[in-house]
């Protein structure tokens, strides 16, 4: 629902809907429910304006915006917040690095975050390209059971990117 709902003297349209508790379910004129409203010493509250005739509630307004609030709260508490580890290779990477390497992505893995592997060429090491390439494919091959690429191999600058998101659980 949107933050900015009309409320009381804010609603302009003639006839409304009336729903909620404590209250007979119906469309009402608009001046008949801001009285039914002021009565309850509450508030009548726009909330689908483009019903027809739109839907109004009578309700505790800072209340009801107060509910709204914690939702948006709980909501972002229970989002996924994505971590993404890089893991940087040069070239001509030896096995052993690469072995260490490898070990720490699949520890990164498992934790679940992402994995963005790179080969930085340096200088002349760009007539390299094929090795790093083969490097990052061979890379995404022996973690395939731990995660799936989701974007192949691609030159960026003088990097060359490999992105591998966990499998779902």
């Amino acid at each position: 629902m949107a933050a900015n709902h009309r409320v009381n003297d804010k609603i302009r349209v003639p006839k409304i809907r009336l729903v909620g508790e404590n209250v007979e379910q119906g469309v009402y004129n608009t001046r008949d429910a801001l009285r039914m409203a002021d009565d309850m010493d509450l508030d009548l509250v726009e909330i689908s304006p483009n019903a027809d005739p739109p839907v109004c509630k009578i309700i505790d307004y800072s209340k009801f915006m107060y509910d709204q609030r914690k939702k948006q709260k709980e909501l972002a508490a229970k989002a996924v917040k994505v971590v993404i580890k890089e893991i940087r290779f040069g070239p001509n990477t030896s096995d052993h690095d690469y072995e260490f390497k490898k070990k720490h992505a699949i520890e990164f893995l498992q934790s679940g975050a992402k994995v963005k592997a790179f080969v930085f060429f340096r200088g002349r090491s760009i007539v390299f390209k094929d090795q790093g390439e083969i490097l990052l494919l061979r890379l995404a091959q022996d973690l395939e059971e731990y995660g799936k690429v989701e974007h192949m191999p691609s030159m960026d600058g003088k990097k060359m990117n490999i992105t591998i998101a966990p499998k779902s659980k």
